[in-house]
């Protein structure tokens, strides 16, 4: 079995110890009982509501999916107010990044996301069960050696055509979501859209949202907001197993040339008037 390295950082508990509390109290549940249904001790819900000690990784990850919650809500939103926190743009706050590495030398391997998989994405990309269960590999390429975290989506639709639907991404994780350049293409994992690839023009500073384009004009760009991204990813390239039809690529040589023939003769005729 691959093991597997959690990318964590907490700033503060207070967040999380005040939602534990409110959660359990609407849920009608004591801390014993909760502490039984979770399999920990009652002292240790004791000590998470009162802020005095962090849960573990595993905990967390219980904890939210007995209340349905993720677990960036439980840290970073106040679930018991209509007012959530605004996006962490630079990566400040809590992220969890479950990633694979290689038993032999420790490296970080690549997982892949096939399309079936994607709508599970959004709510099992900080589960270290469920992205487990996703391949992961390695790939001989200079442009993913570096010491960073990658990810291969595979894609669906035509909205980013010559990319095809079926083809795969390569993408390397973004922390700082400041750092996205402006009409370079990303992954984005939404709430919301679920995962989108997209040309990304940033406006988290000035309006907490990112504008995605398609490359097929036959899709409008369109608004997220910044509280509505799980995670970005920048697309490096992509692999495609479907070859061009080299019938078709002459055909459409042809056409321009045949274009430019026509337009040739009109200038002519033109000059002989």
């Amino acid at each position: 079995m691959v093991p597997f390295l959690f990318l964590t950082r907490f700033d503060t508990m207070s967040r999380l110890s005040k939602n534990i509390r409110f959660l359990r109290k609407k849920a009608g549940l004591t801390q014993a009982e909760l502490a039984d249904k979770l399999g920990i001790k009652r002292a240790m819900i004791s000590t998470y509501e009162e802020a005095r000690s962090e849960p573990k990784l595993i905990t967390l990850q219980h904890i939210a999916k007995f209340f349905g919650y993720n677990i960036h809500q439980l840290v970073e939103e106040n679930i018991d107010s209509s007012t959530q926190v605004s996006a962490d743009t630079s990566g400040q706050h809590l992220r969890i990044l479950p990633v694979a590495i290689d038993p032999r030398d420790k490296t970080e391997r690549i997982t892949l996301i096939p399309e079936k998989a994607s709508a599970g994405y959004t709510t099992g990309y900080s589960d270290a069960e469920f992205v487990q269960s996703l391949p992961h590999f390695n790939l001989p390429f200079a442009e993913v050696s570096q010491p960073k975290s990658y990810r291969v989506f595979q894609t669906k639709g035509d909205s980013m055509l010559p990319i095809e639907e079926g083809d795969y991404l390569i993408c390397e994780y973004v922390t700082d979501w400041n750092d996205i350049k402006d009409l370079s293409c990303y992954v984005v994992v939404t709430k919301n859209e679920g995962v989108v690839y997209k040309r990304v023009i940033n406006k988290l500073e000035s309006t907490g949202e990112l504008l995605l384009q398609s490359d097929n004009p036959a899709y409008d760009p369109y608004t997220i907001k910044g509280d509505d991204i799980l995670e970005i990813w920048k697309s490096l390239g992509y692999t495609s197993f479907k070859l061009p039809d080299g019938k078709q690529q002459f055909f459409n040589l042809q056409a321009v040339a045949d274009s430019l023939n026509e337009l040739k003769h009109e200038i002519s005729l033109l000059k002989a008037k």
